[in-house]
């Protein structure tokens, strides 16, 4: 699997060396050596006795990873093939097909070919599912299938993939891939600027400040910020950005570790692009890190306002720290604390309950903090906005379907048999719903809600003890009336559904660039956001001006 572990065993030198790397912080030096030696004589031991021939690379990558998942999601290590990836989500660069892939169990799906990149030249679209790269099923290719797609500019890959039933074949050459991280900006109005920031990642703030200075040279001079969605990145980039809107020497996050050298103030250092023009963000449950670095430090120095639902919550710092053999760790150093002094970390790693579930802050246990002019702000579980949006927070049922790739699936059959909507904006008409709703009750959707998997694991359980028979029926009775009540949920949050279909549908028929079209004039967020950009006394009110 990886041509160092290739050999029948590790050499536990090498083991050694990986696992002693940052411990020289360590005061107990015998107790490391202690657990090395015990650890480099099992895995040899393992290797050399088990009734079946084993893969020692394959074994060592999962022992790691399965240790470190054991402190927190975030520390983590990084094989060969995935310091490449870490790479390309750094840059938003690669050379390939030009195309968001995701393996689902054993398939490999087209999620979102980019617009005029090799994928979508070739005619591959979303759901699309590739069966076979070059000489390779993918049905027996257990590794990362998605590196079989990427390689050396101008190189030609065979594929072939099934759609609706029938397979096809296609040939792509692949081409330098440039993802982003402003993936769209444009004007809402004629003095509303909009700017979405997707990632953070090494182009991020030079990509934000050309939109800014574009903007504002045709004649914006108010803006909003959409890091809904954005999961984060390099933390350099977030300051930089808020270095655009605030003045050079500002504190923007401190970082604070039981390791001195980990605990550092990062300011601004740059002459700043406008420190007065109105600001609106607007966050999610799924802006994490530095999407709340931003939030929260520009929220904290009143420079703008937030809009939105509480943000994911994650103020934990990570560094790379390279290790033998191509290989990296990414390991948790630090917490991050805005310029009030408040961590909005929502989950306490350190320490967690009976099933090694990590706990969230309760609510009457945050602890509040001031912003520059007064304002309260609480710490705990992500940053709160100024304003809450009950839009902005979903539903569990439309996260199931969003989980369960109920949508998705749907908004593919759907395009193939409304194949000619050209410009035109897709509407999810009562009858289109209804074919929804048809549709996951013919394909057997399962929402997974917690109640559905609590009361199937009960029953399978029940099945391995041989006591089903007795209560089966009872449960039977529970998933059916639960089913119902899925349904009636289905009609409760028919608005919010309706409106992930269509964001779907445009995708498929206008791209990404389609959808961020419709969004700056139908989605009710941005609208909410507009409004209080354009009301300066609510604004000003807001934010103590």
């Amino acid at each position: 699997m990886y041509p160092y572990f290739k050999k029948k065993f590790i050499i536990p030198a090498v083991a050694a060396g990986f696992l002693f790397v940052g411990t020289s912080f360590k005061e107990d030096f015998f107790e490391i050596a202690k657990q090395i030696e015990i650890f480099t004589t099992l895995f040899k031991a393992v290797n050399t006795n088990y009734v079946d021939e084993t893969n020692p690379g394959d074994l060592m990558d999962k022992a790691i990873k399965s240790m470190l998942g054991s402190l927190d999601p975030y520390t983590v290590y990084f094989n060969e093939q995935d310091v490449v990836n870490f790479k390309i989500n750094n840059t938003g660069e690669y050379t390939g097909i030009g195309a968001m892939i995701a393996r689902k169990k054993d398939r490999l799906i087209v999620r979102e070919p980019y617009k005029n990149y090799p994928a979508d030249k070739a005619g591959l679209k979303a759901g699309d599912e590739i069966i076979q790269i070059g000489d390779v099923l993918i049905a027996d290719f257990k590794d990362d299938a998605s590196q079989l797609l990427k390689g050396t500019k101008n190189t030609k890959i065979a594929i072939k993939y099934l759609r609706q039933g029938k397979t096809f074949t296609t040939e792509l050459v692949l081409d330098e891939v440039d993802i982003k991280s402003v993936p769209f900006y444009g004007k809402i109005d004629e003095k509303t600027g909009y700017i979405v920031l997707a990632h953070f990642s090494r182009k991020a703030s030079a990509e934000v400040k050309e939109a800014l200075e574009k903007l504002k040279a045709d004649g914006a001079t108010q803006i909003v910020l959409d890091l809904r969605g954005n999961p984060g990145g390099l933390l350099n980039e977030a300051i930089d950005i808020c270095n655009l809107f605030v003045p050079k020497n500002e504190v923007i996050v401190t970082t604070k570790s039981r390791i001195e050298k980990h605990n550092n103030t990062y300011k601004t250092t740059k002459e700043p692009i406008d420190t007065q023009i109105p600001l609106a963000i607007l966050v999610n449950g799924r802006s994490a890190s530095a999407s709340e670095i931003v939030s929260g430090a520009l929220q904290d120095l009143d420079r703008a306002v937030i809009l939105g639902s509480r943000s994911f919550g994650k103020g934990l710092v990570q560094r790379s720290v390279d290790l033998t053999y191509g290989t990296q760790l990414k390991v948790t150093i630090s917490r991050y604390y805005t310029p009030s002094g408040r961590c909005i970390q929502a989950l306490d790693y350190a320490h967690k309950d009976k099933n090694g579930v990590a706990q969230k802050t309760d609510s009457k246990n945050f602890n509040a903090f001031k912003t520059r002019k007064g304002r309260t702000v609480y710490d705990g579980g992500g940053v709160l906005p100024d304003i809450e949006l009950e839009d902005a927070k979903m539903s569990p049922i439309t996260t199931a379907l969003l989980k369960n790739d109920g949508i998705f699936d749907y908004a593919t059959t759907y395009y193939y048999k409304n194949p000619n909507l050209g410009d035109k904006i897709p509407v999810v008409t009562d009858a289109d719903y209804v074919s929804f709703k048809q549709y996951l009750k013919a394909n057997k959707i399962s929402f997974d809600t917690e109640t559905e998997v609590a009361l199937k694991n009960t029953l399978a359980a029940a099945k391995n003890e041989k006591i089903d028979e007795t209560i089966a029926p009872e449960y039977q009775q529970l998933l059916a009336a639960l089913e119902k009540s899925e349904t009636t949920l289905l009609d409760k949050n028919q608005k919010e559904i309706r409106g992930l279909i269509q964001e779907e549908l445009i995708k498929r028929y206008q791209y990404q660039e389609g959808l961020y079209q419709f969004y700056i004039k139908n989605n009710s967020e941005i609208k909410r956001a507009v409004s209080v950009l354009n009301n300066q006394t609510e604004y000003k009110t807001i934010l103590k001006m």
